[in-house]
């Protein structure tokens, strides 16, 4: 069971998770939690027991202090707890590493976890290669498996079928608890997917912001991710191959059907137009 240190009751709790490995292509999952914890002044609050679930010769522990201060340090899956100012709820962030083995009982704990703390909410942080261009915004799908959070938060239905890593699990047990489960997916152009893509994590904080109302801290990001396209750009060039298969991914992209001018991109965004009139009508004159 994860001990947690004592903490008040929580107002309206919303658990965001990101794990390292198969899930997290450009490290932008990871990225966009250690950014969010930063930025709120995330307090850590309970771990998993590391032993459960790592295969510590895949995980390694690494020894870090000064002489005559030194230990090891287990990786694990640490969970913090963030109250921002910017938002009129707290923030459970679940920050870890993908495990090597029982998977059902992990998720069995994150679940409980949320549980115990009010969570009614809980939103899954993904990223993996795709076939896109770098120059080009980064892509973030918002989806769930469920038809009430769906339309609650103008999500897409998932449809994908096929191997998942511990995010599809976890939003799986959170589902089946009866909770509101989104998944955020970026995808990372596979010929640059092997850096930190801070494009692709503030892609990610950008969907977050759409998705939770409100406006997140940005920090350095937007420019980071303009040193890290013009980075990509100078391999590109040096490139040939890569250059040209650029060009195709960039031709694809601008030549397809812009989703923004289909007709039911332009319905949806008037069905939001109108909610938000029916939630916050205007101030009588």
């Amino acid at each position: 069971m994860i001990e947690l240190q004592d903490i008040p009751e929580l107002h309206d709790p919303v658990m965001i998770l990101a794990f390292e490995g198969w899930n997290d292509a450009g490290e932008a999952a990871t990225s966009t939690l250690l950014h969010l914890a930063e930025a709120w002044d995330a307090d850590p609050v309970a771990a998993l027991d590391p032993e459960d679930y790592y295969d510590f010769q895949v995980t390694r522990p690494v020894v870090m202090g000064r002489p005559g201060q030194r230990r090891v340090d287990w990786r694990t899956t640490r969970v913090l707890l963030a109250s921002p100012d910017e938002l009129d709820r707290d923030v459970v962030l679940v920050l870890g590493i993908e495990p090597s083995f029982r998977w059902r009982t992990f998720c069995e704990e994150i679940v409980d976890l949320a549980s115990d703390l009010g969570v009614r909410t809980v939103v899954s942080i993904g990223a993996l290669l795709a076939d896109v261009p770098h120059t080009r915004p980064i892509p973030v799908s918002a989806t769930s498996d469920d038809e009430r959070t769906i339309h609650r938060y103008d999500l897409e239905a998932s449809t994908y079928e096929g191997p998942t890593g511990i995010i599809g699990v976890v939003a799986d047990a959170a589902r089946r608890e009866d909770m509101a489960s989104i998944s955020l997916w970026a995808g990372i152009p596979h010929y640059a997917g092997h850096v930190p893509s801070p494009k692709a994590t503030y892609a990610v904080l950008r969907a977050l912001e759409r998705l939770l109302d409100v406006s997140l801290p940005h920090g350095t990001l937007e420019e980071e991710a303009r040193a890290w396209e013009r980075g990509v750009d100078e391999a590109a060039e040096a490139d040939e191959d890569i250059r040209e298969y650029v060009e195709q991914l960039e031709q694809a992209q601008d030549t397809a059907q812009l989703p923004e001018a289909s007709g039911d991109a332009i319905a949806k965004e008037f069905e939001r137009y109108l909610r938000r009139r029916r939630e916050d009508p205007p101030a009588a004159g």
